[in-house]
């Protein structure tokens, strides 16, 4: 079904988008995108002035209805109730989960500080954050026998990723997931499609100035939603496509010398961000 079709369905029908991690990079340039094409948005995220601020933005330049939930994906379960009561009674057509945590700088996984809090936290945003919205919103697109859920992965799940192994992994399991959940739903008329971006330059990825391989979020979504029906799995951005060609061929040649060149680039970042950290704690 192409991207228009979907889209249409969802606006005509009064649908409404509910997305995680809401209010900064990726999650707020899907939002704008969507509004644009008319949907009413539901942002969740876990800062109350952002989300309200975003809202307001998005009600004043697109005249859609928005919706803020405030919900912290590191708490675990506690949170889901509350969403779930928010979220009662909406007719959800498009569910983005967002939301995702990667680590401070790459490290080797005993010698992250505090790693066991950045693991679970990681955990609890990548995976279970994704499994629970799904089970909140899926039984109604099941009922409407329509629905668009996108799973946002990331590349580091396709490819090596030394010093960041348990994002890496966690996003490994986002792309498992999407892939059957896609096969299982199909046949209730829901599209099930991972996203899996390389570099984009949000806040997450630490990078301020878009380049061609590590995109604007508005240029990275603009591409990846001409994708939604069409690819179940995807970068949605050709430069990332080749990337991951690139390196899966190199890693296919020589998969010693792929982790070599991988673990190399991460030891430069990281030292790059802890000398800034320590300039900012001397300034």
């Amino acid at each position: 079904m192409p991207t228009d079709d979907i889209f249409s369905i969802m606006h005509n029908t009064l649908f409404t988008l509910v997305i995680t991690g809401a209010t900064d990079g990726l999650g707020k340039a899907f939002a704008e995108a969507v509004a644009k094409r008319g949907m009413d948005v539901v942002l969740i995220s876990r800062t109350k002035s952002k989300l309200d601020a975003v809202a307001q933005e998005i009600r004043e330049n697109y005249k859609v209805n928005t919706k803020v939930i405030e919900a912290d994906f590191t708490e675990g379960n506690t949170v889901y109730h509350h969403i779930e009561k928010e979220l009662y009674g909406m007719d959800v057509g498009v569910l983005i989960n967002n939301v995702g945590l990667s680590y401070p700088h790459p490290d080797q996984f005993l010698s992250l500080p505090e790693h066991g809090k950045v693991y679970h936290d990681i955990i609890q945003c990548n995976i279970a954050a994704m499994l629970s919205m799904c089970q909140i919103v899926m039984p109604g697109m099941c009922e409407q026998r329509r629905g668009v859920v996108i799973n946002i992965g990331s590349t580091a799940g396709d490819i090596p990723s030394p010093m960041l192994t348990v994002y890496g992994a966690s996003k490994v399991f986002v792309s498992k997931f999407s892939r059957d959940l896609a096969s299982e739903y199909k046949q209730y008329g829901i599209v099930v499609q991972c996203l899996t971006p390389g570099y984009v330059a949000t806040k997450m990825s630490k990078i301020k100035k878009p380049t061609w391989m590590a995109p604007s979020p508005a240029k990275y979504v603009n591409s990846a939603l001409t994708t939604v029906g069409i690819e179940d799995h995807t970068t949605g951005y050709y430069p990332h496509s080749l990337l991951v060609g690139c390196i899966k061929l190199m890693e296919s040649l020589s998969p010693n010398f792929a982790y070599w060149m991988i673990t190399r680039t991460m030891e430069n970042i990281k030292s790059r961000a802890i000398r800034k950290s320590n300039q900012i704690a001397a300034s």
